[in-house]
């Protein structure tokens, strides 16, 4: 089986096990989903649901953001980690989303680049689901299962993940995927201990049998 015939397996069985599979994260505007994904950085989906759901009511509109002290902005992202950052990126994103993008999350990379705290990340997360673009999003979770799935190999750095998923993946698949990822990481194939003999991809994954070896000598 090749990487490209794997890689279709692949999302083959993670949509019979996940077929409903979306974004974790909270949000009604386009700029909500650029603002909660930026918070997201070293902390849980869950805990930054619970923020948002106070900071998007405290700052209702982007122009509330632009004008927010950043001290009123770190005091609702507290809990977050990294707050003092995360809210000057905040405030400088939302200004410079209204001063050059007429208040509206740019729908190409190279802009959304430029955007105060954005990186690849958060952007292929915005194209994927805000604008329905082939994205990949390389969070820790498809970073480590690309390699434990043999699309890369002990490679960590996640634009180069991207750049080998986007050779193995359909485009029209891959934002999907990579929330399927996301649940299947968190449920099964966990960074510690893989539930390999729960897993729906054993059939197709190299790692399988390797872990089975290992857990015979046990």
């Amino acid at each position: 089986m090749t990487k490209k015939e794997r890689a279709a397996a692949v999302i083959e069985l993670l949509r019979q096990a996940y077929p409903d599979a979306a974004c974790a994260l909270h949000y009604t505007h386009d700029y909500e989903l650029l603002f909660a994904t930026r918070l997201s950085a070293q902390c849980t989906d869950t805990r930054v649901n619970l923020v948002t759901a106070d900071l998007f009511t405290r700052f209702p509109t982007l122009q509330s953001f632009a004008d927010a002290p950043v001290e009123a902005i770190e005091d609702s992202i507290k809990t977050c980690g990294l707050f003092h950052t995360k809210a000057r990126d905040l405030k400088a994103a939302a200004q410079m989303l209204l001063a050059e993008f007429g208040g509206r999350v740019p729908d190409n990379m190279e802009d959304l680049l430029r955007l105060p705290g954005v990186g690849r990340k958060t952007a292929n997360l915005v194209l994927g689901d805000i604008y329905g673009q082939p994205a990949v999003v390389t969070d820790t979770h498809c970073i480590r299962l690309s390699n434990r799935l043999g699309f890369v190999k002990d490679e960590k750095d996640p634009v180069k993940v991207e750049t080998a998923l986007r050779k193995l993946l359909d485009p029209k698949e891959s934002s999907d995927f990579c929330h399927r990822l996301v649940l299947f990481g968190r449920e099964v194939c966990t960074a510690r201990a893989p539930k390999c003999q729960n897993c729906c991809l054993a059939t197709v994954c190299p790692s399988f049998p390797l872990t089975e070896k290992k857990g015979k000598k046990k």
